[in-house]
């Protein structure tokens, strides 16, 4: 049924694609950007003290279907990702099967537009069943809509088989998604290997678990001429590997979880196994390294890493638990109140970090918010207090560290081409 047109008025419009940091209307009709002056009667909507974005992108979600329904499905992570601010999320493979094949890429695909709430990318694995060794069909998955390609939750451990990776995937002009864990140096660490593990007597992962991959990986991009991604980084020695490849002009980029910004391995003492993620939380010097990362553009992406679990799961213990947490619907009140009502960012730049750098990655249209463009709107209070309650989340799953933050800034809703996903207020 088509949609009514309506023009968004008195709201402030942040477009860094656009050079675009004012109030100004914004038109929408049958789901896509308008001219507000080409609508004949539309239904006038006033957003005023409110903030209009280009839908926020996250590139690395696990939405656990197909096989693990009972930590999240499509249904619970995309309605989750409306209420967090996201218009579109890359899923990650490494389900029950993995996503290796174009069929399945097309059934999560399938399952998505008739159940979720937001788009959904599906992410095709890098290697049949993840297992690190024979190459997935590349062309075939592309076809089928996978825009990049991970093992995500482990990578290829042989080079060889890497360097085939990216030369495929090269040819196809598909970007890597890069797990950079070296799993002969991260096992059997459950936390970073430092004061606090050793204060608990937990074994622990040294930062060159993950800068050794990142430093092979570089090197074969920089060989293939991929475009490689590197997921969640953690350390100091990462950003500066990344910093150093990118002004080398090399096609790599990054990304960087609110976790990994705003809490270290001291964590652990307070919020138990909700601290357990990979890669680990680090010390002081990392995440201030991470800040100067994102600062300095080295860093083009937040991404939450959304790895929901269940309460009994995480409830096995340090050793046993699984790593992750959830992130969807923390993340964008986090980072307004880390990092923009800090002064840190300006909120053109830190809009950047959910808009732009994840839509060069994936090859979609930069220009957000420009007319006949699928009108996908991320809504923002900048100003709201509240404080983050975890139970009231829409994720089937609570593993989350962040419940009681007080947060200065919240997501009020989303438009998804044009529909409205949000409180009922507004007059939407």
């Amino acid at each position: 049924m088509m949609q009514q047109d309506m023009v968004l008025c008195g709201a402030r419009v942040v477009d860094p694609v656009n050079g675009v940091d004012e109030i100004r209307e914004v038109g929408i009709s049958d789901g896509r950007f308008a001219a507000p002056e080409s609508l004949k009667s539309p239904r006038r909507v006033d957003l005023r003290g409110l903030v209009l974005a280009p839908g926020f992108i996250d590139l690395h979600v696990h939405l656990r279907e197909p096989g693990q329904t009972h930590k999240e499905d499509i249904g619970s992570a995309t309605r989750a990702a409306a209420a967090g601010g996201f218009t579109t999320v890359l899923a990650m493979p490494n389900t029950a099967p993995a996503i290796d094949t174009a069929e399945r890429v097309q059934a999560v695909q399938q399952a998505a537009a008739d159940r979720g709430a937001v788009h959904v990318l599906q992410a095709g694995a890098l290697t049949l069943e993840r297992a690190g060794k024979e190459l997935a069909d590349y062309a075939a998955m592309q076809a089928a809509g996978a825009p990049a390609l991970t093992d995500d939750g482990s990578t290829p451990q042989d080079s060889e088989v890497m360097r085939a990776v990216m030369q495929a995937a090269a040819a196809l002009r598909l970007p890597v998604v890069d797990h950079c864990e070296d799993s002969s140096l991260s096992k059997p660490g459950v936390m970073h290997a430092g004061a606090t593990a050793a204060l608990m007597q937990l074994p622990g992962q040294p930062r060159a678990a993950e800068e050794t991959i990142v430093t092979r990986d570089i090197a074969l991009a920089r060989e293939t001429g991929c475009r490689v991604h590197l997921q969640h980084l953690s350390t100091a020695g990462a950003v500066q590997e990344l910093r150093t490849a990118r002004r080398e002009g090399l096609p790599v980029s990054g990304e960087v979880t609110p976790h990994h910004l705003f809490l270290t391995d001291a964590a652990a003492e307070v919020y138990g196994v909700n601290a357990k993620m990979a890669p680990p939380l680090r010390e002081e010097g990392d995440r201030q390294a991470l800040l100067a990362g994102v600062l300095d553009g080295t860093i083009t992406c937040i991404a939450t890493d959304h790895a929901p679990h269940t309460a009994a799961e995480k409830a096995a213990g340090w050793l046993e638990a699984p790593f992750g947490i959830i992130g969807l619907e923390a993340a964008v009140p986090l980072c307004l109140t880390g990092l923009y009502h800090t002064g840190f960012l300006s909120l053109s730049r830190l809009v950047s970090l959910f808009t732009q750098g994840p839509r060069e990655l994936l090859g979609l249209p930069v220009g957000a918010m420009t007319i006949g463009a699928a009108a996908d709107v991320t809504v923002l209070d900048l100003d709201a207090p509240h404080r983050l309650k975890v139970a009231e989340f829409a994720s089937r799953s609570h593993n989350c560290p962040y419940d009681g933050w007080a947060c200065r800034g919240k997501v009020v809703g989303v438009f998804v081409q044009g529909k409205w996903t949000g409180a009922a207020a507004y007059g939407l």
